[in-house]
């Protein structure tokens, strides 16, 4: 049965050999320290929107972070490993906890060897997914944008968005459900409570149902305590859901409206700013204004205005996606082509 594989590899009647083919390898998907390099369920980190620049972008989320991280939890330090696992040496007569001390000392070798921000993969363009280990996205986030909202101190040229991310699951909607089951109690279970709304983005997934996936997880909030009641003006809690390709990303976030959907170039604006002006009352200086000009001085105009614009342009004008299914009392959205399909009126957002 091995006789044609020893047959001489020279051409027979002058026919030449093909070349041999060769595939690359596929890349691997952890890097030399043990981590994750793409977004994938199990982790927690930082959702980062950006113009165009992701490179920019990922060096100025580094910088932001290790500033405030440093703030928060001292500066980062690092233990040798040889010294850490001298220090769990010793004899064990039994043998399954012998293992279990090894299969610990390793997972705490690996862990010193991974910083507490790592820049992964997100799967979507203009979007940049910061890996951390050791502390709690949303608190730091939360007090990167209490201190520019304070201070309205620019800090950052290319990132757009800043949104924590506490946990991460597969995007189908049993695994969701499964999830936010647990995920959610912290805020909402008995005797927490509070107002909340859910806004909804999708990014190169097409099997997602949006109106589906927030009626569930409404329905998950409801059924936790039946005194979390939906407000869509100014919630105490905001549900935050990021799908990425088959990853969902999930958090629960404080004073969204407060700090302009956590867009760290809005929040550093004055309220004289960001807010348009009144209309004039008088009406020869109204003959002064171009009609043109008058017409975004109403605040339902240039809202729709904004959200007319396209993804790209809306990002690089550093205004929030319209793909996000925050309820809108005007109900007058239409979904981008990137999200499922479906209305985006306020029955439609929580029914």
């Amino acid at each position: 049965m091995a006789a044609p594989a020893q047959q001489s590899p020279q051409p027979v009647s002058g026919k030449r050999k093909g070349k041999a083919q060769f595939l690359p390898a596929k890349r691997a998907r952890r890097c030399d320290a043990g981590g994750p390099r793409q977004l994938e369920p199990g982790l927690q980190g930082i959702l980062i929107t950006c113009n165009m620049n992701e490179r920019k972008c990922v060096e100025e989320a580094y910088s932001l972070l290790n500033e405030y991280g440093d703030d928060m939890y001292g500066p980062e330090k690092f233990i040798d490993k040889d010294q850490q696992l001298s220090g769990s040496e010793g004899d064990d007569d039994d043998v399954e906890a012998a293992l279990k001390k090894e299969v610990g000392d390793i997972k705490a070798s690996t862990q010193m060897r991974l910083r507490r921000f790592q820049s992964m993969e997100s799967g979507a363009n203009n979007v940049v997914f910061i890996r951390t280990l050791g502390i709690e996205p949303e608190k730091l986030v939360h007090h990167i944008l209490q201190d520019m909202y304070k201070t309205k101190k620019k800090k950052t040229r290319v990132i757009l968005r800043m949104l924590p991310i506490s946990g991460t699951c597969k995007a189908f909607l049993e695994d969701m459900k499964k999830y936010a089951e647990t995920f959610l109690e912290p805020w909402f279970k008995a005797p927490n409570k509070g107002t909340f709304q859910i806004v909804y983005k999708s990014r190169n997934n097409s099997h997602m149902n949006r109106e589906e996936v927030i009626k569930e997880l409404a329905g998950i909030v409801g059924s936790l305590n039946s005194e979390n009641k939906v407000d869509l003006t100014n919630p105490e809690y905001t549900v935050v859901v990021e799908i990425i390709k088959a990853v969902c990303c999930l958090s629960v976030v404080k004073d969204y409206v407060l700090f302009r959907k956590y867009n760290l170039q809005e929040v550093v604006k004055s309220a004289k700013d960001s807010q348009p002006q009144p209309k004039l009352g008088n009406g020869e200086e109204a003959k002064l204004e171009p009609a043109g000009k008058l017409s975004h001085s109403d605040p339902c105009e240039e809202k729709n205005n904004q959200q007319a614009a396209p993804e790209s342009s809306e990002e690089l004008e550093q205004t929030e996606p319209r793909s996000e299914a925050q309820a809108n009392p005007e109900g007058d959205a239409k979904p981008e082509s990137q999200v499922s399909e479906g209305p985006t009126s306020k029955d439609s957002e929580l029914s």
